[in-house]
């Protein structure tokens, strides 16, 4: 797989890393949402670099480590990072609700894949983008800066700067203007 790294996600060091994110985003999550205060030191904890950021409950991810959010970040509801590999999200980019972001997958073979063998990938949405609605990006995805993903669509694929791309798979469907 090309720029894919092998992780064996069973390593005692990988296995608490979870642990730890997992009950941070308990924690996140268990928040009401008006008490941004308290949101604050969590996202410091919990992500690799944070700032200004807003994430509605529920959020998920599988080390925080990994992700990397730029000024003004905003997640609507449910949104899930699996974050494997590092993700790089810009300044001022929105998700909506259900947003999915998926840094790692699984060997195609059946074989491979029972072996618990897993591979990740780096993603890089840039700055100014607005994710739509229960859109799902995949492991080694670019996406530019200024970019739109509409609503549900599936990014297997880099997406250039300053388009609207959508669909699954997702594709350019016009320059922004």
């Amino acid at each position: 797989m090309k720029n894919f790294t092998e992780i064996d996600p069973f390593n005692p060091e990988l296995v608490a890393a979870r642990k730890r994110a997992k009950l941070l985003c308990q924690q996140l999550n268990a928040l009401r949402a008006d008490q941004h205060k308290a949101r604050k030191p969590i996202y410091k904890e919990l992500f690799g670099k944070v700032s200004s950021a807003y994430i509605e409950p529920n959020f998920f991810c599988d080390y925080g480590k990994n992700i990397f959010l730029g000024e003004s970040f905003y997640a609507n509801h449910n949104c899930v990072i699996l974050d494997v590999g590092e993700v790089h999200i810009g300044n001022r980019v929105l998700f909506g609700p259900n947003v999915q972001i998926y840094g790692t997958t699984h060997p195609l073979d059946p074989i491979e894949r029972a072996s618990g063998k897993e591979f990740c990938a780096p993603i890089v949405i840039g700055d100014d983008c607005w994710i739509g609605g229960g859109a799902i990006i995949l492991a080694g995805v670019t996406i530019g800066k200024g970019s739109v993903i509409g609503a549900g669509s599936v990014v297997t694929g880099d997406i250039p700067e300053g388009v609207v791309a959508v669909g699954n798979p997702c594709r350019v469907i016009k320059p922004i203007q």
